[in-house]
């Protein structure tokens, strides 16, 4: 499977972005989809997941009230609602997708899209 994250791009600070995540190939190996960060300088963080069967959803502190996470399974689409933006949230965004159950964990997904820039700036 092959993801491709979009939707990246300039904003003020306090402002939103809706990234999107494209999947091609078989999608039935998922078993859940998450959205990541690196900042310059920074390791790669985990902001939230959320599974293909039941759509359950997971969220790191650092993404959680802020963040949503959501899905259109028929598009084999994903999406991360970005609200109330602030510099610190500049970063490369990626989705990457496991086929593992334990979502939680950044170890755990294999496959990963390229990344789109999200800068957070007046």
């Amino acid at each position: 499977v092959q993801l491709q994250a979009s939707g990246g791009g300039l904003v003020q600070p306090g402002g939103s972005l809706r990234l999107s995540c494209a999947a091609s190939g078989d999608p039935r190996i998922i078993y859940a989809v998450g959205w990541f960060r690196q900042a310059p300088g920074k390791g790669q963080q985990m902001l939230a997941a959320i599974t293909w069967g039941r759509g359950r959803t997971y969220y790191t502190d650092s993404a959680r009230g802020r963040f949503t996470i959501s899905r259109d399974g028929a598009e084999n689409t994903w999406f991360l609602q970005m609200n109330n933006l602030k510099p610190e949230d500049t970063a490369v965004y990626y989705c990457a997708a496991t086929d593992s159950d334990n979502y939680y964990s950044i170890e755990t997904y294999n496959y990963w899209g390229q990344g789109t820039q999200v800068t957070v700036s007046s």
